[in-house]
């Protein structure tokens, strides 16, 4: 089974470029999954309806998010009655929506599964105890594919670590920046520690630079907006056995 996972989608011109470029992708490569995190799709940051369902008919299976979920409150009971949204699992249980969904593929089926960093992120339960949670549960499927969002490297790998084996892959989100550590662990989980984002390449993680210029020398607050330009799409794919849940192959894709 061939999974894509694509980089946090940054505005309209990141769903625009999805759209434009998904299709194409998922045919030559024989995809049979996507994922995609959606944390940053509404123009402004955060996620609305409107912007999951135009990643969902863009050809996204299921859309993960991060420490922008709730920045949008009308994004709060969509969240709770989406079928293919899924939210951060190390929220508190009274937080919308749901940490992981099992996606029905017919022959087989897919746990799609989002976590949190807390390391420079929000003091939220820990990522490891969350996540052996989950893993416990007695009817999740072999395959379980694992969106980390979190800002430190370390955080990722020793998780990725932690659950190599017990998982089909981790891929980091959050930093829109993509790493070159992509490979399998010794156990058989496929891992990269950040895919990057879907959005304009001359940005700073998708804003226009000299608004985080004037951020960092300044100090003082500024409204950030969304770049304009040439844009690109950053993703993995991680080829899955079936049969075992393990990984493959891992496979960097950047699509410009």
């Amino acid at each position: 089974m061939n999974i894509l996972a694509i980089g946090d989608v940054v505005g309209s011109i990141g769903c625009g470029f999805l759209r434009k470029n998904l299709p194409n992708l998922k045919k030559a490569r024989n995809i049979d999954l996507v994922i995609a995190n959606g944390e940053n799709s509404a123009d402004g940051n955060g996620i609305t309806p409107v912007s999951a369902e135009y990643l969902l008919s863009s050809g996204v299976d299921v859309i993960t998010n991060g420490n922008h979920t709730f920045r949008r409150r009308e994004v709060y009971d969509y969240l709770d009655s989406a079928e293919s949204v899924i939210r951060p699992a190390n929220y508190p249980s009274s937080a919308p929506g749901v940490g992981y969904k099992v996606i029905d593929m017919g022959r087989t089926q897919v746990a799609v599964i989002n976590i949190m960093g807390t390391v420079y992120m929000e003091n939220l339960r820990c990522p490891f105890e969350t996540l052996e949670d989950i893993l416990a549960k007695p009817d999740l499927p072999k395959i379980r594919m694992v969106d980390f969002h979190a800002e430190a490297t370390g955080e990722k790998r020793a998780l990725a670590f932690y659950m190599d084996g017990k998982i089909s892959a981790l891929f980091g989100t959050h930093t829109h920046v993509p790493t070159a550590d992509e490979g399998i662990l010794p156990n058989g989980t496929g891992y990269i520690s950040d895919l990057g984002m879907t959005g304009v390449i001359d940005s700073a993680l998708g804003v226009k630079p000299e608004l985080v210029i004037q951020k960092f020398r300044t100090k003082m607050p500024v409204r950030f907006d969304n770049a304009k330009g040439d844009c690109k799409m950053d993703c993995a794919l991680f080829e899955i056995d079936e049969s075992t849940g393990f990984c493959k192959n891992v496979e960097r894709i950047s699509i410009r």
